[in-house]
Protein backbone atom coordinates (compact mmCIF):
# COMPACT_ATOMS: atom_id res chain seq x y z
CA UNK A 1 0.00 0.00 0.00
CA UNK A 2 1.36 3.42 -0.97
CA UNK A 3 2.35 5.57 2.04
CA UNK A 4 0.41 8.78 2.68
CA UNK A 5 3.62 10.83 2.67
CA UNK A 6 6.74 10.43 0.55
CA UNK A 7 9.21 8.18 2.42
CA UNK A 8 12.41 9.85 3.59
CA UNK A 9 15.26 7.73 2.27
CA UNK A 10 18.20 9.99 3.04
CA UNK A 11 18.66 12.48 5.89
CA UNK A 12 22.05 13.82 4.89
CA UNK A 13 21.84 17.60 4.34
CA UNK A 14 18.05 17.59 4.82
CA UNK A 15 17.03 20.88 6.45
CA UNK A 16 15.06 20.13 9.61
CA UNK A 17 13.65 22.60 12.13
CA UNK A 18 12.68 21.13 15.51
CA UNK A 19 10.62 23.49 17.65
CA UNK A 20 10.79 22.19 21.20
CA UNK A 21 14.25 20.66 21.03
CA UNK A 22 15.56 21.38 24.53
CA UNK A 23 14.49 18.10 26.19
CA UNK A 24 12.52 14.88 25.82
CA UNK A 25 11.42 13.66 22.41
CA UNK A 26 12.49 16.87 20.69
CA UNK A 27 16.06 16.70 22.00
CA UNK A 28 16.47 13.00 21.28
CA UNK A 29 15.05 13.38 17.77
CA UNK A 30 17.42 16.27 17.11
CA UNK A 31 20.43 14.22 18.21
CA UNK A 32 19.35 11.25 16.11
CA UNK A 33 18.92 13.36 12.97
CA UNK A 34 22.21 15.18 13.53
CA UNK A 35 23.94 11.80 13.72
CA UNK A 36 22.24 10.85 10.45
CA UNK A 37 23.73 13.92 8.78
CA UNK A 38 20.72 16.24 8.67
CA UNK A 39 21.09 19.96 9.10
CA UNK A 40 19.06 20.68 12.22
CA UNK A 41 17.81 23.97 13.62
CA UNK A 42 17.18 23.65 17.34
CA UNK A 43 14.56 25.88 18.90
CA UNK A 44 13.17 26.20 22.43
CA UNK A 45 12.99 28.78 25.21
CA UNK A 46 16.06 27.47 27.08
CA UNK A 47 19.21 28.72 25.37
CA UNK A 48 21.54 26.82 27.73
CA UNK A 49 19.84 23.52 26.93
CA UNK A 50 20.17 24.16 23.20
CA UNK A 51 23.85 25.02 23.59
CA UNK A 52 24.48 21.80 25.50
CA UNK A 53 22.56 19.75 22.96
CA UNK A 54 24.51 21.13 20.02
CA UNK A 55 27.96 21.17 21.64
CA UNK A 56 29.25 18.34 19.42
CA UNK A 57 27.60 19.68 16.24
CA UNK A 58 29.04 23.03 15.26
CA UNK A 59 26.80 23.35 12.20
CA UNK A 60 23.54 22.99 14.16
CA UNK A 61 21.56 26.21 14.31
CA UNK A 62 20.53 27.26 17.82
CA UNK A 63 17.53 29.59 17.74
CA UNK A 64 15.88 30.50 21.02
CA UNK A 65 12.16 31.23 20.78
CA UNK A 66 8.89 31.07 22.69
CA UNK A 67 6.01 29.59 20.70
CA UNK A 68 3.55 31.84 22.55
CA UNK A 69 5.30 34.87 21.02
CA UNK A 70 4.77 34.93 17.22
CA UNK A 71 7.54 37.46 16.55
CA UNK A 72 10.15 35.16 18.11
CA UNK A 73 9.11 32.36 15.74
CA UNK A 74 9.24 34.53 12.63
CA UNK A 75 12.65 35.87 13.68
CA UNK A 76 13.99 32.32 13.95
CA UNK A 77 12.40 31.39 10.63
CA UNK A 78 14.07 34.32 8.92
CA UNK A 79 17.49 33.19 10.16
CA UNK A 80 16.88 29.69 8.81
CA UNK A 81 15.76 30.96 5.42
CA UNK A 82 18.71 33.32 5.24
CA UNK A 83 21.19 30.52 5.95
CA UNK A 84 19.51 27.52 4.34
CA UNK A 85 17.26 29.11 1.68
CA UNK A 86 14.43 26.74 2.58
CA UNK A 87 13.14 24.13 5.04
CA UNK A 88 12.50 20.47 4.27
CA UNK A 89 10.86 19.38 7.53
CA UNK A 90 9.37 21.23 10.49
CA UNK A 91 8.62 19.28 13.67
CA UNK A 92 6.50 21.08 16.27
CA UNK A 93 7.22 19.22 19.49
CA UNK A 94 6.93 21.98 22.10
CA UNK A 95 4.16 21.60 24.62
CA UNK A 96 3.09 21.97 28.23
CA UNK A 97 1.38 19.59 30.64
CA UNK A 98 -0.57 19.95 33.88
CA UNK A 99 -2.80 17.45 35.60
CA UNK A 100 -6.28 18.81 36.14
CA UNK A 101 -9.67 17.46 37.16
CA UNK A 102 -13.04 19.18 37.48
CA UNK A 103 -12.66 19.73 41.22
CA UNK A 104 -9.42 21.71 40.84
CA UNK A 105 -10.11 23.58 37.61
CA UNK A 106 -7.82 26.60 37.27
CA UNK A 107 -8.51 29.04 34.45
CA UNK A 108 -5.02 30.53 34.50
CA UNK A 109 -3.42 27.10 34.07
CA UNK A 110 -5.98 26.19 31.42
CA UNK A 111 -5.19 29.32 29.43
CA UNK A 112 -1.45 28.64 29.73
CA UNK A 113 -1.90 25.11 28.38
CA UNK A 114 -4.00 26.33 25.49
CA UNK A 115 -1.59 29.17 24.73
CA UNK A 116 1.28 26.70 24.48
CA UNK A 117 -0.25 23.48 23.13
CA UNK A 118 -2.78 24.93 20.71
CA UNK A 119 -2.25 28.61 20.02
CA UNK A 120 1.51 28.05 19.98
CA UNK A 121 1.12 25.54 17.16
CA UNK A 122 -0.99 28.02 15.21
CA UNK A 123 1.75 30.60 15.74
CA UNK A 124 4.23 28.13 14.24
CA UNK A 125 1.93 27.47 11.29
CA UNK A 126 1.60 31.18 10.64
CA UNK A 127 5.38 31.43 10.35
CA UNK A 128 6.02 28.26 8.36
CA UNK A 129 3.08 27.55 6.06
CA UNK A 130 3.92 30.42 3.68
CA UNK A 131 7.45 29.00 3.32
CA UNK A 132 6.23 25.48 2.53
CA UNK A 133 3.52 26.70 0.15
CA UNK A 134 5.98 28.91 -1.72
CA UNK A 135 8.44 26.00 -1.99
CA UNK A 136 5.73 23.54 -3.06
CA UNK A 137 7.66 20.89 -1.17
CA UNK A 138 8.66 19.93 2.36
CA UNK A 139 6.69 18.61 5.31
CA UNK A 140 5.37 19.51 8.73
CA UNK A 141 4.90 17.25 11.76
CA UNK A 142 2.79 18.03 14.82
CA UNK A 143 3.30 16.20 18.09
CA UNK A 144 -0.04 15.71 19.84
CA UNK A 145 -0.71 12.87 22.31
CA UNK A 146 -2.79 9.74 22.82
CA UNK A 147 -4.54 11.87 25.48
CA UNK A 148 -6.26 13.51 22.52
CA UNK A 149 -7.91 10.27 21.33
CA UNK A 150 -10.68 10.42 23.96
CA UNK A 151 -11.41 11.69 27.46
CA UNK A 152 -9.09 10.57 30.26
CA UNK A 153 -8.91 11.38 33.99
CA UNK A 154 -6.54 14.20 35.00
CA UNK A 155 -6.46 15.53 31.41
CA UNK A 156 -9.27 18.07 31.64
CA UNK A 157 -7.42 20.69 29.57
CA UNK A 158 -4.35 18.85 28.30
CA UNK A 159 -6.50 16.22 26.56
CA UNK A 160 -8.72 18.70 24.67
CA UNK A 161 -5.67 20.71 23.60
CA UNK A 162 -4.17 17.57 22.06
CA UNK A 163 -7.48 16.46 20.55
CA UNK A 164 -7.55 19.78 18.72
CA UNK A 165 -4.07 19.08 17.31
CA UNK A 166 -5.18 15.69 16.00
CA UNK A 167 -8.05 17.35 14.14
CA UNK A 168 -5.71 20.11 12.96
CA UNK A 169 -3.21 17.65 11.49
CA UNK A 170 -5.99 15.81 9.65
CA UNK A 171 -7.24 19.10 8.17
CA UNK A 172 -3.72 20.10 7.19
CA UNK A 173 -3.15 16.79 5.42
CA UNK A 174 -6.28 17.28 3.31
CA UNK A 175 -5.17 20.80 2.38
CA UNK A 176 -1.43 20.34 1.94
CA UNK A 177 -0.84 16.87 0.53
CA UNK A 178 -2.38 17.81 -2.86
CA UNK A 179 0.07 20.75 -2.88
CA UNK A 180 3.06 18.42 -2.55
CA UNK A 181 3.60 19.04 1.17
CA UNK A 182 3.73 16.18 3.67
CA UNK A 183 1.93 16.20 7.02
CA UNK A 184 2.70 13.97 10.01
CA UNK A 185 0.60 13.45 13.13
CA UNK A 186 2.63 12.16 16.09
CA UNK A 187 0.75 10.69 19.07
CA UNK A 188 3.10 9.42 21.76
CA UNK A 189 1.93 7.44 24.76
CA UNK A 190 3.72 7.79 28.10
CA UNK A 191 7.29 8.91 27.41
CA UNK A 192 9.93 9.37 30.12
CA UNK A 193 10.44 13.13 29.87
CA UNK A 194 10.44 16.13 32.24
CA UNK A 195 6.73 16.57 31.45
CA UNK A 196 5.81 13.14 32.83
CA UNK A 197 8.34 13.05 35.67
CA UNK A 198 5.84 14.52 38.14
CA UNK A 199 3.00 12.10 37.42
CA UNK A 200 1.77 10.36 40.57
CA UNK A 201 0.02 7.48 38.77
CA UNK A 202 1.10 4.35 36.96
CA UNK A 203 2.10 5.04 33.36
CA UNK A 204 1.58 1.90 31.24
CA UNK A 205 4.35 1.05 28.78
CA UNK A 206 6.49 4.05 29.82
CA UNK A 207 8.97 4.55 26.99
CA UNK A 208 12.46 6.15 27.10
CA UNK A 209 12.64 9.36 25.10
CA UNK A 210 15.45 7.98 22.91
CA UNK A 211 13.27 5.01 21.93
CA UNK A 212 10.38 7.35 21.17
CA UNK A 213 12.63 9.44 18.92
CA UNK A 214 13.73 6.30 17.10
CA UNK A 215 10.10 5.31 16.47
CA UNK A 216 9.28 8.83 15.32
CA UNK A 217 12.13 8.88 12.82
CA UNK A 218 11.23 5.41 11.51
CA UNK A 219 7.68 6.60 10.92
CA UNK A 220 8.94 9.63 8.98
CA UNK A 221 11.17 7.39 6.91
CA UNK A 222 8.22 5.11 6.08
CA UNK A 223 6.07 8.05 5.05
CA UNK A 224 3.38 7.37 7.64
CA UNK A 225 0.78 10.02 8.41
CA UNK A 226 -0.08 8.76 11.90
CA UNK A 227 2.92 7.93 14.07
CA UNK A 228 2.01 6.47 17.46
CA UNK A 229 4.10 4.60 20.01
CA UNK A 230 4.56 2.41 22.00
CA UNK A 231 2.03 0.50 19.93
CA UNK A 232 1.23 -2.06 22.65
CA UNK A 233 -0.34 0.86 24.54
CA UNK A 234 -1.43 3.29 21.83
CA UNK A 235 -3.22 0.63 19.78
CA UNK A 236 -5.22 -0.34 22.87
CA UNK A 237 -6.33 3.29 23.33
CA UNK A 238 -7.24 3.62 19.66
CA UNK A 239 -9.49 0.57 19.93
CA UNK A 240 -11.00 1.74 23.23
CA UNK A 241 -12.28 4.94 21.62
CA UNK A 242 -14.50 2.81 19.34
CA UNK A 243 -16.43 1.36 22.28
CA UNK A 244 -19.89 2.64 23.26
CA UNK A 245 -19.54 5.30 25.95
CA UNK A 246 -20.97 3.10 28.71
CA UNK A 247 -18.32 0.47 28.02
CA UNK A 248 -15.55 3.05 27.48
CA UNK A 249 -16.17 4.90 30.74
CA UNK A 250 -16.33 1.60 32.67
CA UNK A 251 -13.08 0.41 31.09
CA UNK A 252 -11.17 3.62 31.82
CA UNK A 253 -12.40 3.61 35.42
CA UNK A 254 -11.34 -0.01 35.87
CA UNK A 255 -7.88 0.51 34.36
CA UNK A 256 -7.06 3.81 36.06
CA UNK A 257 -9.02 3.45 39.29
CA UNK A 258 -10.15 7.06 38.78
Amino acid sequence: MKPLNPPIKEWRNLRVWIIGASSGIGAETALLLLRKGARVALSARKTDALEKLAQDYSDALKLTLDITIPSSITAARDVIIQQWHGIDLILIVAGAYNEMRADNFDLNIANHLLATNLHGVFNCLDATLPVLLKQGTGAIGIVASVAGYSGLPKALVYGPSKAALINLAECLFLDLRPRGIGVYLVNPGFIDTPLTAGNDFKMPALMPAADAASELVKGLERGDFHLHFPKRFTTWLRLARLLPYRAYFALIHKVTGL
